[in-house]
């Protein structure tokens, strides 16, 4: 109930993403409508796929993992940034993780992209910049980072995994997803960069006593 009141915008696409994954793991035709298919958009039809392939997931592991970070992220940021511009970052930042992967594929026509990783690596990079010196765990490691190192960490991995990978992951959208994050909270509130700095040289100053 508290979080219904606090983000109640997280609420919302944290219920409809695993409701509609849910119901296209059972339905192929509604599967089938809703991935992005981007030498289908790129030529202008089914645009809506950008927004709707966010809503559903390959299998259960990748729902889990996927709901699981927004869990963890979403419903903090949310207070911290406000529900429409939460609604928006959110929105934009799926679009946005979209468009390189439409232009990379337009001429391959067996590719298909689905799942929230874009969006959810939005959220992630925007609440960085809040908690810049959050412990965060990269697994298998068991040791926990500070979060501003597991950004750059995790920039640095998309990059090469984008060029080099062949897990069928869409690399892509999580490096532009966090990207557009990091650009949309900036923009709604440019104030954030000095605290953020202000936290990062007070940590280091730290360090050196």
């Amino acid at each position: 109930m508290e979080y219904l009141q606090t983000a109640p915008v997280a609420c919302a696409i944290f219920a409809i993403t695993i409701i509609t994954s849910l119901l296209a793991f059972s339905n192929n035709n509604l599967y089938g409508r809703m991935m992005l298919h981007p030498y289908t958009v790129s030529r202008g039809k089914d645009i809506h796929t950008i927004i709707t392939s966010g809503l559903i997931h390959r299998d259960w592991m990748h729902l889990f993992f996927n709901m699981l970070s927004f869990y963890f992220f979403a419903f903090g940021l949310e207070p911290l940034l406000g529900h429409v511009q939460f609604a928006i970052l959110y929105t934009v930042s799926l679009i946005l993780s979209d468009m390189p992967t439409v232009l990379k594929h337009k001429d391959h026509y067996s590719y298909y992209s689905l799942g929230a990783s874009g969006a959810v690596s939005a959220v992630i990079f925007s609440a960085i910049l809040y908690n810049p010196l959050a412990r965060m765990v990269i697994l298998p490691i068991p040791i926990p980072i500070p979060a501003v190192i597991f950004g750059v960490l995790y920039l640095v991995y998309c990059h090469y995994a984008s060029k080099y990978s062949r897990d069928q992951i869409n690399h892509d959208a999580h490096f532009y997803g966090a990207l557009s994050g990091l650009m949309i909270t900036i923009i709604f509130h440019h104030e954030i960069l000095p605290d953020f700095w202000q936290q990062i040289t007070m940590a280091v100053s730290n360090l050196g006593h």
